[in-house]
């Protein structure tokens, strides 16, 4: 990946991996991604975030998942780049909740997802829901360092 593919549609097209059966380069890519075009430095961050859509990719990327469809209601799994984070949601005017998502094993060698479970149940179509993330839970993903 070259410093060409660093702007927001080549951001996106990495979430194409997971939906054609193809996870790994996903994984591989993100994390590539996240290490070449994201850096705390004055010129760090390549490309134009005009917009925040950037910004806005490398947090859901960062926890994991991604908006592939932003009217869909669904997300992609992607490669957590994090261990640990929790979003507070309001389902309601009323009420909370809370999902966290852990990422077992992570590391810079471990980079790829070996499994990953939404509240006990195991995700094996790479996708989970936007009302999944307001009931609240765990999204877990097991890490590992081979595909």
């Amino acid at each position: 990946m070259g410093d060409e593919c660093c702007n927001e549609p080549s951001h996106h097209v990495l979430y194409f991996y997971p939906q054609v059966g193809c996870p790994e380069k996903a994984a591989a890519r993100i994390r590539e991604v996240f290490d070449k075009f994201y850096l705390p430095k004055i010129d760090g961050l390549c490309g134009n975030d005009d917009c925040g859509q950037m910004s806005v990719w490398y947090l859901f990327s960062a926890m994991g998942f991604y908006p592939f469809n932003p009217c869909g209601g669904e997300y992609i799994i992607g490669a957590p780049q994090v261990k640990k984070a929790t979003l507070r949601c309001r389902p309601t005017p009323s009420t909370y909740t809370s999902f966290t998502v852990i990422a077992k094993n992570l590391s810079e060698e471990n980079k790829y997802v070996k499994s990953v479970m939404l509240n006990g149940r195991t995700i094996t179509d790479w996708k989970i829901r936007h009302a999944d993330i307001m009931e609240g839970g765990e999204l877990v993903f097991e890490m590992a360092a081979e595909p």
